[in-house]
């Protein structure tokens, strides 16, 4: 036998020993050796071969690129891409920290460097996160998931060369700093390469591993500890800035784009001193949470060390040393499952004194947050319409009997403004209601802060089409019969990805509006990027103005429409009182 495990070393030599193919060859040797006995040497041999050769050849066809592209000089090392089927060169894979590993878990990430050539041809692990049920709406497969997990991906136009100075989007995934990869295919940038810019997306750490605080790191690093995914965000956009040009980008005309908690990171980089002249414009989809009367993140440096020393105590260790020998399993295991958070333990962004120096409020009367042009965008059926009691109602009568529970002797004032006539009305009033109590407010209020503090323009955008689904589809997180423009619903418009969703079933019956829709979303972001301004020839989208409130909406047509600010005002002035009802006839799809 040993002599057989020397053949399998050998022939594992011929094929990098992956770790796929050891994992495959010592479970098949495990299955030989309990038959053994009952067969002939020769025949073990040449299993033993086939086993080594299956394994050398599937290691082969994984490791081959049939256009690589030649190598670029990075700032870290030689790096080859590859060519497309579309013609797109993408570079996937690309490592712009070292591992954060060992000693270097809940360090500010490191600069990398190697020496020979990398070959970026395949998309790397996750951060390390919980796995979601394969029915959701965005489940797009397993992928592999590692603490060794900061890498980006850049995919560039076909005709793109060094110093071609394209504009370049960079995007920030969301999953509630708990989940989410840019290995998603609803993240990919190839579409927006065919259209002419340069798009990156990247890995950053979350939840616990992306977040802790704790008193042995604050002084181990210099008087702040936590934050470390912002960190991560950070040193991705100082990579870009430094090497984009030799892809093709300009790094005078980057994009910064994030969705949910991906649009939270956005919010943070904006505020931070540290990203100051990484990005010309940012986009903040569902939602802009810029607070002029108070932080959103108000944990402070104090209070992250304490939810340390409390996951300190969880894992059973002594001190720092010994948390960074836990295995990261055990980590995991105190954030809960995907789809239940109801007894995690997760830490959060916080004020660290160094990546957030101050609060909001005090970097804005300092006039020290980073003044670029700001799209504020969300969706038409988004959290804050899940969350309303009103869109519970079904029948004029139910429509105004949570009205009086929710603004009791003003809930005339209210009906007056957002009135029914029929039950036909309620859903459609009940959500305009929902969305301008809810993210259009924000994403108003984000405007009016940027109005009083900076120069640059706000735009806003509500999108409100409805994808449309394959008929009986089943979908765990969301009903396909009823479900609107959920949370994310924009993305796969804005990035061209929308087949993504046809991955492994039919979930989506695709129709000319939904590509033509699509094609002129993603035409806004590239403009954006260019110009600092979202208009196109097709896109007439003005920017917001005390004077002038005004959004684009992108449903079944594109709309430029007036805010409903009388409405707007009156619900910001009457906070509705909390009011139990039903739940939900179904989840809503999350990011």
């Amino acid at each position: 036998m040993a002599f057989l495990l020397a053949v399998i070393s050998l022939s594992l030599s011929f094929s990098e020993k992956t770790d796929e193919n050891v994992e495959f060859a010592v479970i098949s040797i495990r299955g030989i050796q309990e038959r053994g006995k009952r067969m002939k040497i020769q025949s073990v041999l040449q299993e033993v071969l086939c086993i080594a050769a299956c394994a050398a050849v599937s290691s082969v066809v994984a490791q081959t690129v049939e256009k690589p592209i030649p190598p670029i000089h990075t700032e870290g090392g030689q790096l080859v891409g590859k060519v497309l089927t579309s013609g797109v060169k993408a570079w996937l894979g690309v490592p712009y920290a070292k591992p954060p590993v060992n000693d270097l878990r809940w360090q500010a990430p490191q600069p990398m460097f190697w020496k020979g050539v990398w070959n970026a041809d395949r998309t790397m692990p996750e951060c390390l996160q919980v796995q979601r049920p394969h029915n959701t709406n965005q489940y797009f497969g397993e992928e592999p998931a590692s603490e060794n997990c900061l890498y980006m991906n850049i995919w560039a136009p076909a005709n793109a060369t060094a110093g071609a100075k394209l504009p370049v989007i960079v995007y920030i995934y969301g999953g509630a700093f708990a989940i989410g990869s840019s290995g998603m295919p609803l993240y990919g940038g190839e579409h927006v390469a065919q259209h002419g810019a340069i798009f990156v997306n990247f890995n950053y750490r979350l939840g616990i591993l992306g977040f802790m605080a704790h008193p042995e790191l604050t002084k181990e690093q210099g008087g702040h500890s936590g934050d470390y995914a912002f960190l991560d965000q950070n040193a991705a956009l100082k990579w870009v800035h430094n090497n984009i040009a030799k892809f093709g980008g300009d790094p005078s005309q980057v994009l910064l784009m994030g969705q949910s908690a991906g649009a939270g990171s956005v919010t943070e980089q904006v505020f931070s001193p540290l990203s100051k002249g990484l990005f010309r414009a940012a986009v903040m989809s569902s939602a802009c949470t810029w607070a002029a009367e108070g932080p959103i993140h108000t944990t402070t440096l104090a209070q992250g060390e304490e939810l340390g020393l409390q996951i300190q105590k969880l894992l059973h260790a002594a001190n720092l040393d010994e948390m960074r020998q836990v295995p990261s399993d055990r980590i995991l295991a105190l954030q809960g499952t995907a789809s239940d958070h109801s007894h995690a333990v997760m830490s959060g962004p916080l004020i660290d004194g160094y990546f957030m120096p101050k609060t909001q409020l005090e970097i804005l009367q300092a006039h020290e947050i980073n003044d670029v042009p700001i799209i504020t965008s969300s969706n038409g059926d988004e959290m804050d319409s899940a969350q309303s009691p009103l869109t519970k109602a079904r029948t004029v009568a139910e429509y105004k009997e949570i009205a009086q529970k929710m603004y009791g002797d003003k809930a005339d004032e209210f009906l007056a403004l957002y009135p029914v006539s029929s039950d036909a009305d309620v859903r459609v009033m009940a959500h305009r209601a929902a969305e301008d109590a809810g993210l259009q407010e924000s994403s108003r209020h984000c405007a009016q802060i940027q109005a009083e503090y900076d120069k640059s323009p706000a735009y806003i955008d509500l999108f409100t089409h409805r994808q449309p689904f394959t008929p009986g589809v089943k979908i765990a997180d969301l009903d396909s019969a009823t479900v609107g423009a959920y949370h994310t619903s924009d993305i796969p418009y804005f990035f061209g990805t929308l087949d993504a969703f046809n991955m492994f079933r039919s979930t989506r019956v695709w129709r000319p509006w939904d590509r033509e829709l699509s094609e002129d979303m993603m035409a806004t972001l590239i403009a954006m990027a260019k110009t600092g301004s979202p208009a196109t020839d097709a896109v007439k989208w003005p920017a917001w103005s005390a004077t002038d409130e005004q959004r684009v909406v992108f449903g079944d047509k594109i709309a430029v429409e007036k805010l409903y600010t009388k409405g707007m005002d009156w619900l910001a002035g009457h906070p509705a009182a909390r009011v139990a009802t039903p739940a939900a006839s179904a989840p809503r799809a999350h990011d």
